[in-house]
């Protein structure tokens, strides 16, 4: 027997680690305000991680906001895995010069990883699909904001995540 509806234990469920981070920083600031010396510096010094947590925390909870796609999205050792019953596929990281969010026929958000004349397609609803945004912290000058923005709500023109600089040979 629950005595909270569905939909708050999801949504607390979503913003667990920025609960965790604003205990955290409540915790630090505690020690900070309450004692003298070393300690106060200690509690400071959890404040400021606290407020990593919280920070991190926020921008996961809006990650995660889908779910109900098809397939399973896996990502290991710089290598998107998708795992679904037809279009499945993999990509490394080292080999995509290309990420991008577009819209689908059926008007839900997808993923299009490029390579040379390859193209794996991944739906934004699939499970797992939120690894793919820390897989993108490992592309410098990736655009993780207008990815989050991008998955959340289908665009109806392609968004460019992130694009392989050209390399001029001079």
């Amino acid at each position: 027997m629950s005595f909270m509806r569905p939909e708050a234990g999801e949504t607390l469920a979503r913003y667990r680690e920025a609960i965790m981070g604003g205990v955290v920083i409540a915790l630090g600031l505690w020690w900070a305000i309450g004692s003298l010396g070393l300690i106060k510096w200690i509690g400071l010094t959890v404040a400021t991680f606290g407020v990593a947590i919280l920070w991190s925390g926020l921008r996961h909870a809006r990650i995660r906001a889908g779910h109900g796609g098809v397939g399973v999205v896996q990502v290991d050792e710089r290598q998107i895995t998708y795992l679904a019953p037809v279009g499945g596929g993999f990509v490394s990281l080292d080999d995509v010069g290309l990420v991008e969010i577009a819209e689908d026929r059926a008007g839900t958000a997808v993923w299009r990883f490029r390579t040379g004349n390859d193209i794996l397609f991944v739906p934004a609803q699939a499970k797992g699909a939120e690894a793919l945004f820390d897989a993108l912290t490992a592309l410098p000058g990736a655009d993780i904001n207008g990815a989050i923005r991008a998955a959340n709500t289908p665009p109806h023109d392609t968004v460019v995540i992130w694009q392989r600089p050209v390399m001029s040979l001079h």
